[in-house]
């Protein structure tokens, strides 16, 4: 079997063994096992290794990252790489994976469910990182009674950081971007399916990685990691690093495929010019994904090296440069904002556009705006360095193209404000949530200029005025697209229709507390209060404690979300979500609730514009033995 589908309407080789609960887990028991015997071949080898060479046989941090590397391995052939894919290469049969529930916990080609493997792993990780949230806000309740202490404090915002950042990469585009690009496109699938499904399965050792890191003393440098503390501290920095080297490796495969995806698999008829504005948004990430994500790699790939092997890259009296991580560092990591937002921007266009019955405004320069962050996002990079050193001529510079970039995001924002404008708007769950999302990147676009210019920069950095800037860029932005699209996509992706008023107060719970808790950050940030410490000056008690108690208001917030979800998919008789419930003219509503296999029962030919509402006769799709789809009169909810 190739890595292309079968051909439309041929029957896929199926499972005849039933379907049990402990023939669920098989795969991953097995990959579990791989792993093991990978890591110990590994590591003992490398003992072997040393003590041949007269050294101790044992070295935590090179024997740990010596099996890993055998490990990691072990466990992607063992949970079905070898079942789906490596059987071929020897010229032996490969079957499908199983087509039942059982294809959620398998290595499995289906893009659709890929992507629902992708927003449950997530989701349960940005409630771990939640959860790690709330402990923070406990220590800094009061600046005296300190639950945690100064290290498990550190070792929490540390493990809180780098797993809401990974939520903010691949929540949306891993989740939303597999299962709905090759729908919006007319594709069958993703151009690779099985390397779509290896760049889910390596995320788990990611998630794995992260929290027994905690066994090896944890980590205390933060999501950054700068060294010199990231190449002297516990060894649970060495499993952050590698972590983040496997986890970077996922993005850039899956950035590869949808690129590969979205320019060779459209359907006939979908120019550039009629693609949904969300695969716009994934499009432009994946190629910041594919060209930057390399660099973080080679940064932490050096801090590993510092450490088992040695070398003194950062090591400035043995003719290291301490600046070089923060350099490469953020040439990655400052495109990577991007790959936070520009999906959730495109999600949130396409909500708006749908739940406001109007075409999308100024579309062409929408795009533009997606292109233009694409094209400026690898020179603004030193805008975080301001107060590293880092040569005087380069400050205006940087301060300059920190501005501009500025430009395109305010045309995708303008794009939103002009759709609304006069719109007929149907404040639904989805729409409140992508209305939010506007909202909230408005405060924290703004708050961002003081932080492009170099001297209000000099004064705020490193205090919690940063923080809340980032959390309203990413939480307010990327996580309420996320659940904007959760709430339009449910119908979609279950066949099964949730409670509006229990979505709603979600909303506005979250929307309240959101606000009331990252609003009063900037105003311990002007007090210069520092962030990334266990304890502040005693006059600022107050502000934090309110701010503490509305953290906690936020974290139960989600409660209502929760229960929504529960009781919607276990109920057994759950209301049935129609055809088209947003009377939406996208290809993904013209097809059953969940989508078939292979996603249409033929190829659509795609005649006018996703997005023409109120234009008389216009024709987004035909489909044959559908027919015209997208005619909607201007009237239709």
């Amino acid at each position: 079997m190739s890595d292309d589908l079968p051909a439309m309407g041929e029957a896929r080789s199926v499972p005849t063994s039933p379907p049990t609960p402990a023939s669920a887990l098989i795969p991953i028991a097995r990959g579990l096992i791989w792993a093991l015997v990978g890591f110990i071949a590994g590591a003992g080898l490398t003992s072997l290794a040393r003590a041949a060479a007269g050294l101790e046989p044992w070295s935590l941090e090179l024997n740990f990252t010596a099996g890993y590397a055998v490990a990691l391995p072990g466990w992607l052939l063992g949970v079905g790489l070898w079942e789906r894919w490596g059987r071929e290469w020897f010229g032996r049969p490969v079957a499908d994976g199983p087509t039942d529930w059982r294809r959620y916990l398998a290595f499995t080609v289906d893009h659709k469910v890929i992507g629902i493997q992708y927003l449950v792993t997530f989701l349960g990780l940005f409630f771990l990182g939640g959860a790690l949230a709330m402990l923070i806000r406990w220590q800094l309740m009061s600046p005296t009674n300190q639950p945690l202490g100064a290290g498990a404090y550190n070792n929490v915002m540390s493990l809180h950081g780098i797993v809401m950042i990974a939520v903010a990469v691949a929540s949306v585009v891993g989740g939303f971007g597999n299962y709905f690009v090759p729908l919006l496109i007319g594709a069958r699938d993703m151009a690779f399916p099985r390397l779509n499904a290896l760049s889910y399965w390596l995320v788990p050792p990611v998630a794995v990685l992260l929290l027994l890191s905690l066994a090896f003393g944890g980590w205390d440098s933060g999501w950054t990691a700068y060294p010199p503390l990231s190449v002297r501290n516990a060894s649970g920095q060495v499993l952050f690093n590698l972590a983040i080297i496997t986890f970077g490796l996922s993005s850039i495969l899956g950035g590869l495929n949808f690129l590969v995806t979205i320019i060779h698999m459209r359907a006939p008829g979908m120019t550039w010019g009629r693609l949904p504005i969300f695969v716009w948004g994934v499009f432009a990430t994946s190629w910041i994904a594919l060209i930057f994500t390399q660099f973080l790699a080679a940064a932490l790939m050096m801090v590993l090296l510092d450490r088992i092997a040695g070398t003194s890259f950062f090591e400035a009296a043995a003719g290291g440069a301490p600046l070089l991580y923060q350099h490469i560092f953020w040439f990655y990591s400052h495109p990577a904002v991007y790959i936070f937002v520009m999906p959730g921007f495109g999600l949130a266009l396409e909500v708006i556009t749908h739940f406001s019955r109007k075409p999308l405004f100024a579309y062409r320069w929408a795009v533009a705006g997606f292109l233009g962050i694409l094209g400026l996002s690898g020179i603004v990079w030193a805008h975080h360095m301001f107060v590293a050193g880092m040569p005087g001529q380069l400050l205006a510079p940087i301060l300059v193209s920190t501005e501009l970039i500025s430009i395109p995001t305010g045309l995708i924002f303008l794009s939103a404000l002009g759709t609304l404008w006069m719109g007929r708007l149907w404040l639904r769950a989805p729409m409140l949530f992508a209305l939010g999302m506007v909202f909230n990147f408005l405060i924290g676009g703004v708050t961002g200029i003081f932080l492009a210019d170099v001297p209000t920069d000099i004064g705020l950095h490193d205090t919690y005025f940063v923080v809340a800037h980032f959390h309203y860029t990413i939480i307010g932005g990327e996580i309420f697209a996320l659940f904007a699209g959760l709430y339009y996509w449910f119908p979609k992706m279950t066949g099964r229709m949730y409670s509006e008023r229990w979505a709603k107060a979600h909303f506005w719970l979250m929307f309240l507390g959101f606000n009331a808790t990252f609003l009063a950050m900037f105003w311990v940030g002007l007090h210069g209060m520092n962030r990334r410490i266990f304890t502040y000056p005693i006059d600022l008690q107050g502000p934090n404690l309110v701010t503490s108690l509305f953290g906690f208001f936020l974290g139960i917030s989600f409660l209502p979300f929760l229960w929504n979800m529960a009781r919607t998919l276990l109920a057994r008789r759950a209301e049935p979500a129609p055809a088209n419930p947003w009377a939406a003219r996208t290809l993904e509503w013209q097809t059953s609730s969940p989508p078939p296999p292979e996603n249409f029962v033929a190829d659509p030919v795609i005649d006018g514009h996703p997005y023409d509402y109120g234009v008389p006769g216009s024709v987004h799709a035909v489909l044959p033995g559908v027919g015209a789809t997208g005619t909607l009169t201007e009237g239709t909810r």
